[in-house]
């Protein structure tokens, strides 16, 4: 049996997130599964390198799949991009490894966070930027940034409730960039946790409004508590990038 890994890229404004669900067949999931059991004439069940909540768009996501389907990985590139709905897209096949898992052997992913820091509305950028009118300090933003970045706890950081979950990952930097009104947030680690990439945004741009010292992350994180960090942002603002293996 072949094992095929797809390089994606999608815009999740209308879908319910990545994962299939039993009550709706609106999830990036399900729509490409339909398409390729289609395709191979036989059930598909995707893998991807992790999910993303509904509204969260993916530059970089990645997801495998096994089959006995004898079609070329430029037939099943051409296929794919042929039928999928216009806001999803193939950008790479290959056939992999048996034994390759595109979450069991990611080692890292990297996010970005974009923020409209205007008052005036960019219609271009509605589905792909939160907009905050209120003007932030970028550079007491990267101060706090300092902090968060290493290997931490990052308990006060997730919306998840399930306890027994490890929380301990490793940011590889925070970059923030300032260009025109658009503030874009770049995070790269080894994992990140439920709404964690979101959180740490809304934390940063509660320094970037002087609701909080760049210093207190220290404390934030010492706390392993939810409501000592920063608000969920929307998730229209969040991409995922890329995923390294």
């Amino acid at each position: 049996m072949r094992n095929i890994r797809l390089l994606l890229q999608y815009e999740g404004t209308r879908y319910q997130g990545w994962q299939r669900q039993e009550s709706s067949s609106n999830t990036i999931q399900a729509k490409l599964e339909q398409l390729l059991s289609k395709m191979c004439g036989e059930p598909i069940e995707l893998q991807s390198s992790g999910r993303t909540d509904s509204g969260v768009h993916a530059k970089g996501q990645v997801a495998n799949f096994h089959t006995d389907c004898q079609l070329t990985p430029e037939e099943v590139l051409a296929y794919c991009n042929r039928y999928l709905p216009e806001d999803i897209a193939v950008v790479e096949v290959r056939e992999v490894s048996p034994r390759f898992h595109s979450r069991l052997h990611a080692t890292g992913k990297a996010y970005r966070y974009q923020i409209l820091n205007s008052r005036i509305p960019d219609v271009f950028l509605r589905r792909y930027a939160q907009e905050i009118e209120e003007e932030l300090d970028v550079a007491a933003m990267r101060r706090a940034a300092e902090f968060l970045t290493g290997e931490h706890d990052f308990r006060s950081f997730t919306s998840s409730k399930k306890g027994n979950k490890p929380t301990v990952r490793r940011l590889d930097e925070i970059r923030i960039e300032k260009k025109g009104a658009l503030i874009t947030i770049f995070f790269r680690g080894n994992g990140f946790l439920y709404h964690m990439a979101r959180i740490l945004a809304g934390t940063l741009v509660e320094v970037g409004m002087k609701k909080r010292a760049p210093e207190s992350m220290e404390e934030v994180l010492k706390a392993g508590d939810r409501e000592q960090a920063g608000r969920l942002l929307p998730a229209k603002g969040l991409t995922l990038v890329e995923v390294y293996y």
